[in-house]
C-alpha cells in the first residue's frame, strides 16, 4: 500500500472512488453472508447532504437482512428510528371512502396523489362502520391488546395539498400516526373515540371493502 497508494486505494475504492470527486455521499450496509462465509454488502448512494435519507434506507435493509455482530452469533441490536421522508410529499393511510373505486378517492387523485402500496395496519386497530352518510365511513381507533390488522391504502400527495385534504375531513375523523405492519408510522385516519358511539364494529372483517 505505501509503495502504491493510488494504484490499490483505486482498486479498493472501484465502485466509490467518485463520490468525493462528484461531491457525493454514500454509506455501505451489510446483507448477507457468502457460501464460503465472506460478508457481501451494498453502497447507497446519494447527493450531498443525503446522509439522514442513506441511513434511514440503510436501516430498513438491516432490518430486513439481519446479521450476527462480527463472529459471534449476538445479533445485531437495530436503532428504533422513523425513516427519514421526502419533504416534498406526504405518505397518508386511507381505510374508508378514500380508497381506490370509492367514493372519495378523486379527492387524492385531483390533489395529484399516486397510490404507493397496499399493505395492512400492525395489529393494533380496531374498525368501527360510523352513524351517517353517504358517503359511509368507518373509523379507527387503536387498541394493542384487543385490535386487529385492518387492510390499507397508503398514498402519496404532494405536500402543497395536504392541508386543503386534511381540511375537508369531517369530525369525528382525522389525521394522525397510524402504525403500519412493517413498523413504520404513517400519517393516516383516526377517529375520535366519541365517535365509535353506536357505530358497528368489524375489526374481524379486516378492511372496509369487505363490509362494503
Amino acid at each position: 500500500m505505501l509503495t502504491e497508494p493510488i494504484k490499490h486505494n483505486s482498486e479498493l475504492g472501484y465502485y466509490t472512488n467518485f463520490m468525493n470527486l462528484f461531491d457525493m455521499t454514500s454509506v455501505a450496509v451489510p446483507t448477507a453472508l457468502t457460501e464460503k462465509g465472506l460478508p457481501f454488502g451494498v453502497t447507497l448512494v446519494g447527493p450531498v447532504f443525503s446522509d439522514r435519507a442513506l441511513l434511514s434506507i440503510a436501516n430498513r435493509i438491516q432490518q430486513i437482512c439481519p446479521l450476527p455482530q462480527g463472529l459471534g452469533d449476538q445479533s445485531e441490536i437495530m436503532p428504533e428510528t422513523n425513516p427519514v421522508g421526502d419533504s416534498e410529499f406526504i405518505d397518508v393511510a386511507v381505510c374508508g371512502a378514500h380508497l381506490d373505486g370509492l367514493p372519495l378517492n378523486w379527492q387524492l387523485r385531483e390533489r395529484g396523489g399516486i397510490l404507493s402500496e397496499t399493505t395492512f395496519t400492525a395489529k393494533s386497530y380496531r374498525m368501527y362502520a360510523l352513524s351517517g352518510g353517504p358517503p359511509f365511513r368507518p373509523g379507527l381507533i387503536r387498541d394493542s391488546d384487543q385490535g386487529g390488522q385492518i387492510s390499507v391504502e397508503v398514498w402519496t400527495l404532494p405536500a402543497s395539498e395536504f392541508g386543503s385534504f386534511v381540511a375537508n375531513i369531517p369530525a369525528p375523523l382525522g389525521i394522525g400516526k397510524l402504525e403500519l405492519v412493517d413498523g413504520r408510522w404513517v400519517s393516516g385516519f383516526i377517529c375520535e373515540p366519541s365517535g365509535i358511539d353506536g357505530a358497528e364494529e368489524i375489526t374481524h372483517l379486516g378492511g372496509w371493502k369487505k363490509y362494503v
